[in-house]
């Protein structure tokens, strides 16, 4: 059977609201094996599966949320599958080390992987629904739950262990568990250090030396594999794989432990900034989403064109990233993916501090969000006129002061104005305004008190409010992509959750393109029979 044959039996009978229908009548101009061409070698190798074929493939793995080793037993026997694929059922088009190759590949060339996302943003100019004019777009972020496993000091530390002697195992070409037991670490591999050890953990002298015995072995092992890299020539795979294991042991001794006067090692109480929660997935970081939402992992930004409905931006930030880290870089990549500059953009109250304000206004773009709401329990500053020409402020109650300084802050030198303790403390106001038991309300204004004072008076207008609502679909989008899968990374790194994002958003994005085009043909089709009639 051709695969001519196996289209025409069977595409006439599938629905062709189906993804997989509307992927096979449009696959041979979405994906060109020379989009691909970089991942190749043309002057040798072997006869390789069309990589236009995998690319449809991946997409079909997103949609309907399969592993690789189901992908390749759907791409052989699901008629659905095959059609999409353009291939004969039951004739194995790839295999499963195959697949996760190219998807390597494309991880390696971040290029081709952004090649597969530009596709969907190409097939919606092509339909009419994105339309070559200045857009506003809607950014926001979203948690992507990491996929290495969380573990505490010990465990953390033991992983590190096991991973650099690993690594000193192969640079000895023997196997890992003899070289530990070599080197007195065979407990490293006996499971969890941590469910092994045999003391009582309601003990803290017990848990202080299990603690010592395993920072001893860890430093003693770095000095281990010193020696060794010393004697390897750098550039070899040993060697660079003894370096990054070493630098993630010693990142995670730096981040969790720290010693005493006596030179004895104990768990640092506070959380390092940047600490790494997983060394098996050590891009992972801790992160929130608000006071009560903690996650582990990364976070997923994202760029929507608000008329469409089509993500035109994305990027994966480090999981303690705040959410408006580079998201001018997500605005000119919006332009860069669409061909079309971006007049406004939207966001959430994450977005609207002065210095990202600054950003926009230097670079003469529109930034619309919410200016980030003070904390309860005192007269807000917007109840404060605040006169920046004459420099004062006037309290609620109609005292006016003059009295200010320059405070520095860790990001900026702000200048700080006061009202007289003994005006506030006569004050019948007092309780709702000031926090201090013996001094005034101090006010700080920020250097681009101007931006955000704008911001606030035009968030108060009506279409402030609808900028909020419009808002709204980028959210929309986020629900999408989670429905997809996109709420946890399938892969460990960051680039691999990036490419993950990539293919994911393609589907979002072919979906409500070709839903859209059925929809206006509907209507279409509507208006043309009562024109008959």
């Amino acid at each position: 059977m051709t695969i001519e044959q196996a289209d025409a039996l069977y595409l006439d009978q599938m629905d062709p609201e189906w993804f997989h229908y509307r992927l096979a009548k449009n696959r041979a101009r979405l994906f060109k094996d020379e989009d691909f061409k970089g991942l190749y070698c043309s002057g040798n190798g072997r006869p390789s599966v069309p990589p236009s074929l995998l690319a449809v493939a991946l997409l079909l793995q997103v949609h309907d949320d399969v592993s690789d080793e189901e992908a390749v037993h759907r791409a052989s026997w699901d008629v659905r599958w095959c059609v999409a694929l353009g291939v004969p059922v039951g004739s194995k088009p790839f295999a499963k080390s195959t697949l996760q190759l190219f998807r390597s590949q494309l991880v390696l060339h971040p290029e081709n992987g952004e090649a597969v996302f530009l596709a969907s943003i190409e097939e919606a100019k092509r339909l009419g629904l994105l339309k070559d004019k200045p857009l506003t777009v809607a950014v926001d972020t979203t948690p992507v739950f990491g996929r290495g496993a969380v573990e505490d000091t010990y465990n953390l530390l033991a992983t590190g262990i096991v991973k650099l002697v690993r690594a000193m195992a192969a640079a000895d070409e023997c196997d890992p568990q003899d070289w530990a037991a070599a080197h007195d670490l065979k407990r490293f591999f006996a499971g969890s250090i941590k469910g092994e050890a045999a003391i009582n953990w309601d003990e803290q002298a017990e848990r202080d030396a299990l603690l010592a015995s395993i920072v001893g072995d860890a430093r003693r092992l770095l000095v281990l594999a010193g020696k060794r890299r010393a004697e390897l020539n750098a550039g070899m795979p040993e060697y660079l794989l003894i370096g990054e294991a070493s630098e993630l042991l010693c990142q995670l001794l730096a981040q969790d432990v720290d010693t005493d006067e006596n030179g004895k090692p104990f768990i640092k109480e506070e959380t390092a900034k940047d600490r790494i929660p997983s060394a098996h997935d050590p891009d992972m970081r801790h992160g929130r989403k608000s006071a009560s939402s903690r996650f582990d992992g990364h976070k997923a930004g994202i760029a929507v064109d608000t008329e469409t409905g089509l993500a035109v931006g994305l990027d994966v930030l480090p999981g303690n990233a705040p959410d408006n880290h580079g998201v001018m870089d997500l605005v000119k990549d919006a332009e860069a993916n669409t061909g079309c500059p971006v007049d406004t953009t939207i966001g959430d109250c994450a977005y609207g501090d002065g210095n990202t304000r600054r950003e926009f206004a230097d670079a003469k773009r529109k930034l619309v969000a919410k200016v980030p709401s003070r904390p309860q329990g005192q007269l807000s500053k917007d109840q404060f006129i605040i006169d920046l020409d004459n420099g004062c402020v006037t309290c609620p109650a109609g005292h006016t002061t003059r009295t200010c300084a320059n405070v520095k802050n860790n990001k900026h030198v702000a200048k700080r104005f006061y009202f007289p303790a003994d005006l506030c403390a006569a004050c019948p106001r007092r309780s709702e305004c000031v926090k201090s038991k013996t001094g005034g309300r101090t006010i700080s204004i920020h250097p681009d008190e101007a931006l955000l004072q704008a911001a606030r008076a035009y968030q108060r207008t009506e279409q402030g409010k609808q900028d909020t609502r419009t808002r709204q679909v980028v959210e929309h989008y986020i629900a999408r992509l989670i429905q997809l899968g996109m709420r946890q990374s399938r892969y460990v790194g960051r680039k691999k959750a990036r490419l993950q994002l990539l293919l994911t958003a393609t589907v979002a994005n072919l979906t409500r393109t070709w839903n859209h085009c059925e929809s206006t043909q509907e209507t279409d089709n509507k208006k043309t029979q009562k024109k008959a009639s």
